[in-house]
């Protein structure tokens, strides 16, 4: 069983910064693909960003590239995803996520929901205009 919990969200105004972490235990985290993703209201859930195990890769979704920056320090078992520039449509709930095998695969499942098994609570980030 893998435990995650989120923090760091909270209310920004357009064009600041945010840094989100996720604690993780219960399972040996450094070997593990970690993600976030997050969910508007009315809206599905969708991916943000995904790290490999080892932290060497880094993947993001086209809307926050450039933006946004995944980290892990496997010592404390816990992932970051920074936030720069933020803007109202980054606007969300932030889940932390962890992928249900040791190796990332393509894009079709690292950015499938389906492909984690563990979730966190989740953390509100709201981006006034």
């Amino acid at each position: 069983q893998v435990h995650l919990v989120e923090s760091g969200g909270g209310l920004v105004q357009a064009g600041g910064s945010l840094r989100l972490s996720c604690s993780a235990s219960g399972r040996t985290f450094s070997t593990y693909p970690m993600a976030w993703f997050r969910q508007a209201p009315g809206k599905e859930r969708e991916f943000v960003a995904t790290i490999t195990g080892s932290g060497t890769n880094t993947y993001y979704a086209d809307s926050v590239k450039g933006r946004f920056t995944i980290s892990r320090d496997d010592a404390k078992s816990t992932v970051y995803l920074q936030m720069n520039s933020l803007k109202p449509e980054d606007t969300a709930v932030y889940y932390c996520a962890a992928y249900r095998w040791r190796y990332l695969s393509g894009l079709a499942y690292y950015t499938d929901l389906g492909s984690y098994n563990y979730w966190g609570q989740g953390t509100q980030v709201t981006v006034s205009s």
